[in-house]
């Protein structure tokens, strides 16, 4: 499908709907939609995601200031109507062969009223892509615009129910907002929030982000870190079992072990072995992901800092340690901890950590995950937004079935 997206601006431009406007673009594109951007100032970002500068689009061009300069007193200058046939040249010339149109605030806000026009001019024309108009900022609806905004064309066009077109906004509030300005039920008006772009926000390495690709791990949760070498003393045959009952109650857990093989027992492998097979009668391929048969010799510190924050808990089932550095970095990552209760580890874990007897029931110890993660608020909203507010969530869950019936 090709795609455009229109706003007054685009990236470098730093902004809330430039930001959003950018990671629909970006995420468009990796699902195989032809998008490119319309707008008044920015330029090209991503070299898959042709940027059309069109001057008079932005909101700050000269000429559009001295109009906005007169609408905002209440008068209607004669170069609005000239204006308005400029820009609707333009966006006729650009938009053709695409087959549908997401404007952001365009109409919603005043910012450039013959811009709003050419684009209510063009949406009843029989050529016209199909128009999806995605309101951040209604203007009619915020006090500080008041004395800006007059009854009559143009400004009214901020306020009407434009025929033929889908309307989206970004919350439930926006929403009800919404309906009433427009006059329509609020089941006409589409919710589409904004999100975060996980992999970029946790500042992910490329290959490590690759890896969370392949695993298809980015939404899932809990996951549960294991950030040790495999080998016997790590008991991570109890992981697995863990992982299996946790996941009766909490179907997408996962769990990622870091590290390779041991380097000095030759029965490590053997070992390795042993878990694979568990893994395989507990039928969690899907699910328990041993990165060394990613990266046999093992992830890199900064790797293993990623999947610290990709991580929602530290699990360290092991019958023996000397001393136990991940409990220091989960300390440094905030994560919660879930691990053996043997003297190392609750020397430096303290009351802050949450310890099992290695010996006790995989069902007891899933227990007492969920209950400390249960009451944890802060993870509660870690799981939500990875679940509802990722842009590939979003992407995948919102925009392309909406696309599909646009």
């Amino acid at each position: 499908m090709k795609i455009a997206l229109l706003h007054y601006a685009a990236p470098p431009v730093v902004g809330g709907v430039e930001t959003v406007l950018a990671k629909q673009a970006e995420w468009l594109t990796r699902y195989g939609h032809q998008v490119r951007i319309l707008t008044g100032r920015g330029q090209t970002w991503d070299v898959r995601i042709p940027v059309e500068v069109i001057p008079v689009l932005d909101s700050r061009h000269l000429d559009i200031l001295q109009i906005k300069a007169s609408l905002d007193s209440g008068y209607v200058p004669a170069e609005f109507s000239r204006m308005v046939e400029r820009i609707l040249m333009s966006l006729r010339t650009s938009l053709a062969g695409v087959d549908v149109l997401i404007a952001h605030n365009v109409a919603s806000l005043h910012k450039n009223l013959p811009l709003t026009a050419a684009l209510h001019e063009l949406s009843q024309m029989p050529e016209a892509p199909r128009i999806i108009l995605w309101h951040h900022d209604p203007a009619w609806t915020t006090p500080r615009y008041a004395e800006e905004l007059h009854p009559g064309y143009p400004w009214d066009l901020l306020r009407t129910a434009w025929k033929g077109v889908t309307q989206v906004t970004i919350s439930a509030a926006r929403q009800d907002e919404l309906a009433k300005l427009l006059q329509v039920s609020p089941t006409q008006i589409h919710v589409i929030p904004g999100g975060v772009d996980l992999p970029e926000f946790l500042c992910l390495s490329p290959h490590t982000r690759q890896m969370v690709e392949k695993l298809e791990i980015a939404t899932c949760t809990p996951l549960m870190l294991t950030p040790v070498r495999i080998t016997r003393r790590k008991n991570l045959e109890l992981a697995l079992r863990i992982l299996e009952n946790l996941r009766q109650y909490l179907p997408d857990a996962v769990w990622v072990v870091t590290g390779p093989l041991g380097a000095h027992n030759p029965s490590n492998e053997e070992y390795f072995n042993d878990l694979l097979r568990l893994r395989s009668r507990l039928h969690l391929e899907g699910s328990a992901f041993f990165l060394a048969e990613i990266k046999p010799e093992g992830l890199s510190t900064p790797e293993v800092a990623d999947f610290y924050r990709l991580a929602d808990a530290l699990l360290l089932p092991s019958r023996e340690e000397g001393f136990g550095i991940p409990i220091l970095e989960a300390g440094l990552g905030r994560l919660p901890i879930f691990c053996s209760d043997i003297p190392s580890l609750r020397a430096l874990g303290g009351s802050y950590a949450t310890y099992f007897n290695p010996d006790d029931s995989p069902e007891q110890i899933s227990r007492q995950i969920i209950n400390r993660l249960s009451r944890d608020s802060a993870y509660q909203l870690r799981m939500q937004v990875r679940t509802a507010y990722t842009w590939q969530s979003i992407c995948e869950q919102q925009i392309l079935p909406l696309l599909e019936k646009t």
